[in-house]
């Protein structure tokens, strides 16, 4: 598939967390199967990843990239390999600004980083998926060492295509009443920094990203309003549907409506939009250099 056209509106529709549960890996077979999602986003160290990577392999037309997880979860390697990242469980922390400085700052902490991420890309490769794109947990590769390991490392098995998180705010605005913050415009100044390390290393990305303000409440009737507005160019709208709510997903995302997010993907309402808005749906070879 070419490259689109900067004229064209086109949707990559993807989720995240593929192999953090059962249940999140079911919702993303149906959705893929019943709905709108062609992407997913594979945790290789998540504790249902053997079960997401049978499900993907039983799902050909389904696109399955690496989530890369750096924070608030669990490492591939073994604490003893990487003491300075993790705890005595395995676990990274769920600090943004504490990882976020060791990884900076900190010569110990960025070479476990480097290690963590190349066994993260191994186990994927080891698992038999094609690497389709990558992105990070929490947007985590805006950071310019994970977002430089990421891209390093993922150049050697063969990474085309990355995740750049940068969420326009009129097309939010034009659905519901919101006012920009300073923390969208910031993290907006901050997508500037990875879209010229993915521009260097050739490889391409989106022009725009929604589910970042409505994170986890990607609502069918928000995403299909949504899909009226969207810019051209090429947008992903990712999400984090599930077929219930675990006691790992309480835990971690108290506040998610997983089960809205699933019933978004596989809506009518959702479909009809995309159709009549003329919105082509795409895939990630469909993206442009940065």
């Amino acid at each position: 598939m070419s490259p689109i056209r900067s004229s064209t509106r086109s949707l990559i529709v993807s989720a995240d967390d593929f192999g953090l549960s059962e249940e999140v890996n079911e919702a993303i077979e149906i959705a893929h199967r019943d709905g709108l999602l062609s992407t997913a986003s594979l945790m290789v160290a998540g504790p249902a990843s053997v079960d997401a990577v049978k499900r993907a392999k039983r799902l050909p037309d389904l696109r399955v990239g690496l989530h890369l997880v750096t924070i608030e979860g669990e490492a591939t390697l073994p604490h003893a390999a990487i003491p300075s990242i993790t705890d005595a469980d395995g676990e990274l922390g769920r600090s943004q600004l504490g990882l976020g400085v060791d990884y900076f700052f900190n010569p110990v902490a960025r070479h476990a980083l480097r290690r963590e991420i190349e066994a993260q890309f191994r186990a994927f490769a080891f698992s038999g998926l094609t690497l389709d794109h990558a992105n990070a947990h929490k947007h985590m590769h805006l950071h310019p060492t994970v977002g430089r390991y990421l891209i390093r490392t993922g150049a050697e098995f063969g990474l085309r295509h990355v995740r750049l998180p940068i969420e326009p705010p009129a097309p939010l605005a034009a659905v519901e009443t919101r006012f920009d913050t300073l923390g969208a415009a910031a993290l907006r100044r901050w997508c500037g920094v990875l879209r010229g390390q993915i521009r260097r290393a050739g490889m391409t990305t989106n022009d725009w990203c929604f589910g970042i303000a409505w994170s986890g409440h990607m609502t069918a009737g928000r995403v299909a309003d949504l899909t009226a507005h969207l810019p051209p160019g090429l947008s992903e709208i990712y999400f984090h549907p599930a077929t219930a709510k675990n006691e790992l997903l309480q835990s971690l995302m108290p506040d998610y409506d997983h089960r809205g997010e699933l019933a978004a993907l596989t809506s009518p309402l959702f479909r009809n939009a995309v159709t009549a808005n003329h919105v082509r749906l795409a895939i990630w070879d469909a993206a442009s250099r940065a």
